[in-house]
C-alpha cells in the first residue's frame, strides 16, 4: 500500500461522520483534477479511471443522505449529486477541461461549507467537554442544515 493511501486510511477511521464527507469531497476534487491532468497529456484511460472514481465516490455519499433528518438541504444535495454525475460523463463524453474544472470549483464551495460545519461539530465538543461550561447537544444534522441552508443546487 503506498503511504498516501495509509495516510488516507488512517485519517478516515475513526472519524467523525462530518470529518468524512469532507475528506470524500477531498478525493473528488484530487480526481477531477487529475481527469483534467489526463486530459491535457491526452492519457484517456486514466481520464476515464479519475471520473469513474469521483462517479462512485458520488454514489456514496448520495447513499448516505437521510433525506428525513437533513430536509431540503439533503434534497438540494441529491440534485447537486445527480447534476454533478450528469456534468462528468458529458466532460468524459466530450473531453472537455472546462466542464471539469467548473465542477472542481463547484466541489470547492460546497467542501468549504462542509470544512465550516466540521469547524463547528468540533467547538461545540470541545464545548462539551469542559467541565465549567454548560454542556449542550450537537446535532450534527442541525449543524448541516444551518451551514448548507442557503445552497440550492
Amino acid at each position: 500500500m503506498n503511504p498516501r493511501t495509509a495516510y488516507r486510511e488512517d485519517t478516515a477511521r475513526g472519524a467523525h461522520p462530518v470529518r468524512l464527507v469532507v475528506l470524500l469531497y477531498e478525493q473528488m476534487i484530487e480526481d477531477l483534477r487529475q481527469a483534467v491532468n489526463a486530459i491535457e497529456h491526452h492519457n484517456v484511460e486514466l481520464r476515464t479511471n479519475k471520473i469513474n472514481h469521483a462517479i462512485f465516490v458520488i454514489a456514496c455519499l448520495q447513499s448516505s443522505l437521510n433525506k428525513e433528518a437533513g430536509g431540503q438541504v439533503a434534497l438540494n444535495l441529491e440534485r447537486f449529486y445527480d447534476q454533478l454525475r450528469g456534468n462528468l460523463a458529458i466532460a468524459q463524453f466530450r473531453v472537455s477541461r472546462t466542464i471539469l474544472s467548473q465542477q472542481i470549483t463547484d466541489l470547492l464551495s460546497l467542501r468549504e461549507a462542509w470544512s465550516k460545519v466540521e469547524s463547528e461539530v468540533k467547538s461545540a465538543e470541545t464545548t462539551a467537554s469542559v467541565p465549567t461550561v454548560t454542556a449542550r447537544t450537537v446535532n450534527t444534522a442541525s449543524a448541516t442544515t444551518r451551514s448548507l441552508a442557503d445552497w440550492t443546487g
